[in-house]
């Protein structure tokens, strides 16, 4: 379930939809059929092969034939799911309680947490990189209180751990301004920041787990803000201080209730990261392309001078730039067609 998503353009939710889905997933299919077409198709398309190990990948709209049924089938299995679940969440009005009485007990918190941050990092190739800062208020999201951050210390190649430390210090450091500000009536305070969560969560695994650890200790914060981090795949949740991660029960309201927050953190990740990419024009485009980095990016721009030469250029002149083989010129191609 996309929180979020109610007034999205289809083709963009199916488009944040692809990129969570297969970040994540075990293995990529040969095949992906949608309803419609996708802005990004072609990106995510190479992105996808790279993922596979250079295996092939296509993304298609069936217009006709058992392709089309299969994807009407899906839509209609989807929009069943949903019905069911917004019947059960009808019925159940306390279902929010629930999960946070089962997720206070399953990581041993003092008082169901009412107030929940979960942080996660989006990037292309390590360009644009943005972390987002969600948060629930008993276990609903409470958007008006979302925050993104536009990562300042890391260029080049992307170093996940290292944003999420710059997220979370500029993070807490503005709720130390707060708390110096309190005794100021005039003073400015951010909601957002003027608050502990009463449960923190990273998206990521011991090393996430770790950085965020540090930064509260940086704030004196250790032992009072609550810290796990969420792995994908197997949904392990790992405790500072402890080797071995839990594992909420299957079923239980307390994972769903994990699940949609860190999905949420995920989704208004790639979104902040899509906004800033576009707004960076020329690099953006190249740089989401696999294979360039900022050494034949720049060599690209210096020898065709804009997106739209490169667009135009045959692959006999795509190669002629330095570090630009077939192979690479032919995904520039593909990507920017």
């Amino acid at each position: 379930v996309l929180e979020g998503t109610e007034d999205a353009p289809d083709a963009e939710v199916i488009e944040q939809f692809l990129q969570q889905f297969y970040s994540e997933a075990a293995s990529l299919p040969e095949q992906v059929m949608l309803p419609e077409e996708v802005e990004e198709a072609r990106i995510i398309q190479e992105w996808m092969r790279s993922r596979r190990g250079g295996g092939k990948v296509e993304i298609m709209v069936p217009r006709e034939g058992q392709p089309q049924e299969l994807v009407q089938m899906a839509a209609e299995n989807a929009a069943e799911t949903l019905q069911s679940l917004r019947a059960q969440w009808q019925a159940d009005t306390h279902r929010q309680e629930a999960a946070l009485a089962e997720l206070q007990q399953a990581l041993g918190l003092q008082e169901p947490p009412n107030r929940m941050e979960c942080y996660d990092i989006s990037h292309t190739q390590g360009v644009a990189t943005v972390g987002s800062m969600v948060v629930f208020t008993q276990g609903v999201p409470d958007k008006k209180l979302y925050r993104r951050f536009n990562i300042e210390s890391v260029s080049g190649a992307p170093d996940d751990f290292a944003s999420m430390e710059e997220v979370l210090t500029r993070r807490f450091r503005r709720w130390q301004a707060a708390q110096d500000a309190s005794g100021n009536p005039g003073a400015k305070v951010d909601e957002s920041f003027a608050f502990l969560p009463d449960l923190l969560i990273v998206d990521g695994g011991k090393g996430q787990l770790g950085r965020a650890t540090g930064v509260l200790e940086k704030y004196g914060l250790e032992g009072r803000v609550p810290v796990f981090g969420l792995a994908k795949q197997e949904e392990e949740i790992f405790t500072p201080g402890k080797s071995t991660p839990l594992h909420l029960p299957r079923h239980s309201q307390a994972l769903y209730l994990v699940q949609r927050l860190r999905d949420e953190a995920h989704r208004f990740a790639i979104t902040s990261h899509r906004n800033r990419r576009a707004k960076q024009g020329i690099a953006s485009a190249l740089d989401a392309i696999p294979g360039i980095g900022p050494a034949k990016r720049k060599a690209l721009v210096l020898h065709f001078g804009s997106v739209d030469n490169i667009r135009a250029a045959a692959l006999d002149e795509l190669v002629k730039v330095k570090g630009i083989n077939l192979a690479l010129a032919e995904t520039i191609k593909a990507s920017l067609d």
